[in-house]
């Protein structure tokens, strides 16, 4: 089942990309964030939202509810509010 996405999420997939606001170590920062595809299952992947820092997970939640994708980073990975990485498969 996919998720209903925005125009939003929609513009995020087509660029293969964002750099998004997020605060971290206490200080506001861009951070690149890059489309990446998560192997689940035999046939099947997910599309995250994926950086190779540090970010609070308070933040990746942030930014994973106002783009409606699931977000990663090297501390955790999170979805959208009521949402799984069964929702993503086939994006």
């Amino acid at each position: 089942m996919v998720a209903a996405i925005g125009e939003k999420a929609k513009e995020v997939i087509k660029q293969g990309a964002i750099k998004a606001k997020v605060k971290r170590g206490g200080m506001l920062q861009f951070q690149e964030f890059k489309v990446k595809r998560i192997n689940i299952g035999k046939d099947a992947t997910f599309l995250e939202l994926w950086l190779d820092n540090v970010i609070d997970l308070s933040e990746l939640s942030r930014l994973s509810n106002e783009y409606g994708l699931p977000f990663e980073a090297h501390n955790g990975r999170v979805f959208p509010d009521g949402l799984g990485a069964k929702d993503f498969i086939g994006l």
